[in-house]
């Protein structure tokens, strides 16, 4: 008989119902387990044999460099989970896709330098993330948290943040706390939306005295949550000096094309003047106007007679 038609493939079905069974009460090495709690020290890596009923896991002050999604992910009613004091990097897509119970989740003080726009996609229900103390995190996409209306708690404190879109939080309708203080923001037009935002909205500041610009040099020590209007007006309103050399360039351009515009004029006046006289001179010379001392007055005077019947003449056929 066959392995594949023979009784083995139901004995190892047998085999790893049971262990699955066993593993409800199994404890992971370096690990306290108490009821649903689980609290590890020591790891330098995630545990893989995680009791699948955990609902509170507590990995606080370890070595972990990772969290495997795949390992996570069988956690399905996990609502607690604290991974601070670690040495975690980066936080990869959907790293926690299968703990969509999760309401608490704590990665402050790691050495986290990226996020992923789809690290938080599938915890729907988290009201509490802390990623602050990553002293490496410089940037936060506008999409990472996309789907995590229902926080109501976000610490974002003493990381390498200098700006942040507004985006990023303007959707957050349940957002009740924001820490920002202890990051290096930089004040300048990238910010003024986020820095309005602050103002016009009910979210409680915390330690916001400590939450301040450290530059342009004009706003450094600004709170943060008051800098929105004098930074609105220096962006929206206020010229820079590249805004005056841009200004002075325009009617110096203007000023030039007049310039020329008129010294094109003026010669085709000239232009016009000359030939109009050339065409009168040629005209006149037609009729012989010299004469000398001893010419005969009556011989001008019928020069000029004829001149005037031509003209007549001429004017007259015109007409007709």
């Amino acid at each position: 008989m066959s392995l594949a038609t023979g009784p083995w493939p139901w004995w190892l079905l047998f085999s790893c119902g049971i262990r699955l069974v066993e593993g409800q009460d199994y404890c992971p090495k370096k690990c306290v387990c108490r009821s649903l709690e689980v609290s590890c020290s020591g790891l330098l890596n995630y545990p893989l044999d995680m009791p699948l009923t955990t609902r509170q896991l507590i990995l606080k002050e370890n070595n972990i460099t990772y969290l495997p999604a795949i390992n996570l992910g069988l956690l399905n009613d996990l609502v607690y989970l604290d991974c601070s004091f670690n040495k975690i990097t980066e936080i990869m897509d959907y790293t926690f896709v299968g703990v969509h119970k999760l309401l608490y989740l704590d990665l402050s003080f790691n050495n986290i330098t990226y996020i992923s726009p789809y690290s938080f996609t599938m915890l729907h229900n988290l009201v509490i993330l802390n990623i602050s103390n990553n002293p490496y995190l410089m940037d936060i996409d506008r999409y990472t948290l996309a789907n995590n209306t229902a926080l109501r708690q976000l610490d974002l404190s003493h990381t390498a943040l200098e700006t942040l879109p507004v985006k990023t939080i303007n959707h957050l309708v349940n957002l009740k706390i924001l820490h920002l203080n202890g990051n290096p923001w930089k004040c300048n037009c990238s910010l003024v939306d986020f820095t309005v935002y602050l103002i016009v909205t009910n979210i409680e500041y915390p330690d916001n005295v400590n939450a301040t610009c450290k530059g342009p040099p004009e706003l450094e020590g600004w709170p943060l949550t008051l800098v929105g209007n004098p930074l609105r007006y220096m962006c929206l309103i206020h010229l820079h000096r590249g805004d005056y050399t841009f200004l002075f360039m325009v009617g110096f351009l203007i000023f030039a094309a007049g310039i020329i515009a008129a010294w094109i004029t003026g010669m085709c006046a000239v232009l016009c003047e000359v030939i109009h006289r050339k065409a009168e001179g040629t005209f006149m010379g037609q009729y012989d106007f010299s004469y000398d001392d001893s010419s005969d007055s009556e011989d001008l005077s019928y020069k000029l007679k004829l001149m005037d019947d031509e003209l007549y003449g001429s004017v007259h056929t015109h007409f007709v």
